[in-house]
Parts: C-alpha cells; structure tokens; sequence
C-alpha cells in the first residue's frame, strides 16, 4: 500500500511528531509511504531514507497567489501517486487536500488531532470532514463532538509511544519540575506559572524547566518576573533530546486547557516519571491517566489545586516513585506496534 501524510510541514510538534512514528513503522512493514508538505521543508524528526518528501509551497502569510500555486503543487503530486490513499492531518491542511484532490478520489482518511470545540470554524470543518472516507479521533470525547454522520465514518486511535525511549530512572530524582510543549495559549503556562509560585514558597529548592518555543515566550518571561520567581524557572526551548534532559526530573506537568493525546505526556509517562495533568478536553490525559494510580488529573485552570498535587509529590517521593513506575507500563498499552496495526487496518479498509 501507498501512503501519503499530508501536513503543513514537520517541524517540532505533536501531530509531526505522530505521523514520524507512523511513517517509520509502515515503511518497515513494507508499504511506501511519502509525506507532502504544504508550507515548507523543515523536518525536525528522524525519518526513514526510504520516506519521500514532498514541498508543495511555503508559508503562505496570506497571500492568494501562493496558496493557489500550493493547491497547483499538490494536485501534481497527487496525479503522480493515483495508487495512495490519503492521510490528512487536522481541519486546515485538510481544507487544502481535498481542495487539491478535487476529481481525482483518492481514498482519503482525516485525523483530527486537537479540541473540535476549539475550532473557530465547525461548519466548515465538517463540510470538509464530510469528503472523507474515514474521520480518526484520539479518543472517544473527540468523536462524540461530531455530528452523527461524521461519527458513523469515525474510530478512535490513540497516540502511539515511540520505540526505543530512554530506560526509567533508577535512584534519587532532581528537584526540578519539567514541562513540554509550544508556548501558545492552549497550553496554559501562565496558570502553570502562577501554580509553582505558589509551590515555590513552600519548595524554594526546586526549579521549573519548560521545553519549547512559540510566541508567548517574552509575555511569559514577564509573567515570572511579576510572581518573582523568574530565577528559579528556565526556558530550555526546543530539544530534540528532550528525553534525556528530562529523565531524572522530579515530577512532570502538563498544565493545558485543551489537547489531544499529549505525545510529551506519553513519553514522560512512559519513562517512569511522576505526572502531573489538568484533566482537559478532548479526554486525552485521563485515557492515559488513573488519577492516583499512574499519575494526577487536576481540573483545568486551578492553579491552587494544581499548585497542592506538585506539593503531594514533593511531600512524598515514594508515592511519587509508585505513580512513575506503574506510568512506564503505558509503554505496551500503547505501543508502537499496537497504535500501527491499528492504522493500518484502516486504510486497508478504505482502500478497498
């Protein structure tokens, strides 16, 4: 079987992320698998040599000419490869894939990857989730938010945990609070912040580290600064090793007002550290957390109530030690080999 990714480019982030996994493993199981990239070339993933790569234009910054000539581009592509089928990434790069695949009907699979409540246009993303032979949700939350006749084309796949992670730390952990992720709204880094300073007069001796990059750095750096605690918080930016930076840490946080299935979360849990998730929409975090038993779920934008479960761990490490252990057994819940097959099966389907 062809495959082809459709995605705005794969840069650092978690649907890229995804479709890097996916794209690895279908190549080892021997389709062939391309990923077109409507909005420029930056690959931040490893991929596989046997993977094509396809540019179809650059970031468009508004401009009608040049998002004609990248409907042009992938309407090229698509004639090239009459064989794929099609597996497009989110509302926006779907708008531009069925646009480009007018007529030519390849079998077309749509993945929505984040809040459907949190799109500023549903009726037309569901006018373009209707061409689609086959909607995939994250989880069942994700579905149910969707018209009946977009749910009867849906199912519901999950994240995948990548091979090949870092063993669990074994030993004394740091005193550091780790984050990962863009520095945008959704992720709520604010209420986070004001989270630790509350935690921090209690715990001078830990220090916050935030993974990432995006626009919302400087109003951040202000906002630490305003609660005093801008020296005991770092911005680490964009790690491509960002499992190992964060291996030995204390404890783990995600701080969101809406995700998918954080793909940070899985790896974080995967690797045996404590967790610490607001228990957002769309049902990703509690998918993979038992509150309690292999993480903690908080309500989303309580800061105080976020703030009392990091003093929970700090308080008590073997507790802490006992949720990271039993999170690293999401490893073969949601394997590599398990999330694959289930793609797989289908696109088989609707390439029928």
């Amino acid at each position: 079987m062809k495959i082809i990714f459709v995605m705005v480019n794969m840069a650092g982030g978690g649907a890229e992320r995804v479709i890097s996994i996916l794209a690895n493993r279908f190549v080892k199981l021997g389709n062939q698998v391309a990923i077109l990239m409507t909005a420029g070339d930056t690959v931040a993933y490893e991929l596989d040599p046997a993977i094509e790569l396809f540019c179809a234009g650059s970031v468009s910054g508004g401009s009608m000419k040049k998002r004609l000539e990248r409907i042009k581009n992938m309407r090229r592509f698509l004639k090239k490869n009459r064989d794929a089928v099609l597996v497009s990434f989110g509302p926006g790069t779907s708008f531009f894939t069925v646009l480009a695949d007018l007529f030519l009907d390849h079998p077309l699979c749509i993945s929505e990857r984040n809040d459907p409540v949190a799109c500023g246009h549903p009726h037309l993303r569901n006018l373009i989730y209707a061409r689609a032979d086959r909607l995939v949700f994250q989880t069942e939350d994700a579905m149910q938010s969707f018209p009946e006749k977009l749910r009867k084309k849906g199912c519901v796949i999950p994240n995948p945990v990548m091979e090949g992670l870092p063993s669990a730390f074994v030993g004394e952990r740091e005193k550091t609070i780790v984050a990962v992720g863009r520095l945008q709204p959704q992720k709520n880094y604010g209420m986070l912040l004001k989270a630790f300073a509350r935690f921090h007069k209690r715990y001078p001796e830990y220090s916050l580290h935030v993974y990432g990059k995006g626009e919302m750095l400087e109003e951040l750096q202000k906002e630490a600064q305003r609660l005093q605690i801008d020296a005991a918080v770092v911005w680490e930016g964009f790690r491509k090793d960002v499992l190992s930076c964060i291996l030995s840490a204390g404890m783990y946080v995600l701080p969101s007002n809406y995700e998918g299935i954080s793909n940070a979360l899985l790896e974080a849990m995967a690797i045996g550290l404590p967790v610490i998730s607001t228990d957002c929409p769309i049902g990703g975090s509690k998918m993979c957390i038992q509150d309690g038993k292999n993480g903690l779920l908080v309500p989303c934008g309580e800061e105080e109530k976020f703030a009392e479960a990091m003093m929970h761990l700090a308080e008590d490490r073997a507790y802490a030690d006992a949720l990271g252990k039993e999170a690293a057994n999401i490893r073969s819940s949601f394997s590599e080999e398990t999330i694959s097959q289930k793609w797989l099966n289908e696109l088989s389907e609707i390439r029928k």
